[in-house]
């Protein structure tokens, strides 16, 4: 069994379009011998983008009943990854390769739990010792 954290587009791909996802990844998060994690910060990010009117996707995600977002991670199977103190700390030694506060937490956080990082950002390769997936 092996533990990942998605990326907040690896998420929102997962929910609203798997297809756009590439094989490897989208078999990784649909096995259900992996545990998969998805961080408040992550959705957070999320949340601030769709309020703004960027993402309809993970609007209507969160505007479908009151709890949608409990929900629809549930639905998945995926687990939360709440922001601790040592991801924090970790964050705060990251080589500034990007500059995205959401991001480098989310990269801090899969350093610091040890777990592969799945996203399609390409400037994370830059990070070392990051184990990282490409969505």
């Amino acid at each position: 069994m092996a533990r990942y954290l998605l990326d907040s587009n690896a998420f929102i791909w997962a929910k609203s379009s798997p297809q756009t996802l590439r094989q490897e990844a989208r078999q990784i998060i649909q096995d259900p011998e992996n545990t998969l994690f998805v961080s408040v910060a992550g959705l957070w990010e999320l949340a601030d983008k769709a309020s703004k009117g960027k993402l309809p996707e993970f609007a209507a995600i969160m505007n479908r009943i009151p709890g949608a977002l409990e929900l629809a991670l549930q639905e998945s199977n995926f687990q939360t990854m709440p922001v601790e103190l040592v991801h924090i700390a970790h964050a705060y030694r990251l080589p500034l390769h990007h500059r995205d506060p959401f991001d480098r937490l989310m990269i801090a956080q899969a350093l610091a739990e040890n777990m592969t990082f799945i996203s399609r950002d390409g400037i994370f390769h830059r990070y070392s010792g990051l184990k990282l997936l490409t969505a």
